[in-house]
């Protein structure tokens, strides 16, 4: 998801760069220095999260936004979970491209 996102920002000529962190402990124990790289090379931050964002909000602070599921109770295959809280593509390129053309 985060990929294709990448790829229809792109087309707008919005740069962005993918970065997976399958361990935020682990991204954590890293040097201030390469975390600071990662995390300050942009302007902006999004996460794109099958689950609860709220673990990101400490990464990304007031840089951007966090996708994610941040409620619990619903039930129904991923596909239609995932429309329902917005975690699409269109949605997350849609919400990104606001967020970048209103801080420029």
């Amino acid at each position: 998801m985060a990929l294709e996102v990448s790829h229809k920002l792109a087309t707008d000529n919005i740069y962005a760069k993918v970065i997976s962190v399958p361990s935020q402990e682990i991204f954590e124990q890293q040097a201030e220095a390469y975390k600071n790289d990662i995390l300050n090379e942009t302007n902006f931050a999004i996460t794109i999260e099958a689950g609860s964002t709220d673990s990101w909000h400490k990464f990304i602070k007031n840089k951007g936004i966090n996708f994610g599921i941040n409620d619990f109770g619903k039930s129904a295959p991923y596909k239609e979970i995932y429309n329902y809280f917005g975690l699409t593509v269109n949605n997350i390129v849609k919400k990104t491209k606001n967020l970048v053309e209103n801080q420029i």
